[in-house]
């Protein structure tokens, strides 16, 4: 077993402020998303990646690792928005394991809806906290700290900046947001 470094009190004030703070955070996105829209808010990651995608669908696969979620998972959240009317799935006709998820129009309209309040919520929790310098940092600093993640141990170059890297296509881990 190697030394231990443990964290000095500035890297546990940064680390307490950074886990707290994703908490409530998390939190309250949920609670503004499930209260204004009747979604969580992993659903409304979903169809924000969704309305960025070109024809506004996606591999199943790849949407799972964009949003750092399994297989599985997404799966079941897509079963739950295909009901709603939100999304629908249809088969890839150049590979049968393939599987697009498509937003609709109706997931669109509620997307629209629901992302000024969400927008909001974030600028007023998060964004207009901080000064420009500090969001900055929380950028640069998180965002590094997440290639590093997702490159997983071993790999010499780390996805650039909005990439997600997956092992064979799957997420690293679930998550609900």
């Amino acid at each position: 077993m190697g030394h231990t470094r443990w964290l000095n009190e500035e890297e546990k004030r940064a680390w307490t402020a950074f886990t707290t703070a994703h908490a409530l955070l998390y939190r309250r996105l949920e609670q503004q998303l499930k209260r204004d829209f009747g979604l969580s808010g992993l659903q409304y990651e979903i169809l924000a990646r969704l309305s960025g995608a070109p024809d506004r669908e996606m591999r199943m696969a790849e949407l799972a690792c964009a949003l750092v979620n399994s297989k599985s998972g997404l799966t079941y959240q897509i079963g739950q928005m295909e009901k709603a009317g939100l999304v629908r799935r249809r088969s890839c006709p150049s590979d049968d394991r393939a599987v697009f998820a498509v937003l609709t129009d109706e997931g669109m309209a509620l997307l629209e809806r629901a992302a000024p309040s969400h927008v909001d919520t974030v600028r007023e929790l998060l964004i207009d906290v901080l000064t420009p310098e500090q969001v900055r940092a929380l950028a640069d600093g998180l965002g590094e700290a997440s290639r590093r993640m997702a490159a997983g141990p071993g790999e010499a170059s780390p996805p650039a900046a909005g990439e997600a890297a997956c092992s064979g296509a799957e997420a690293v881990a679930d998550r609900g947001a």
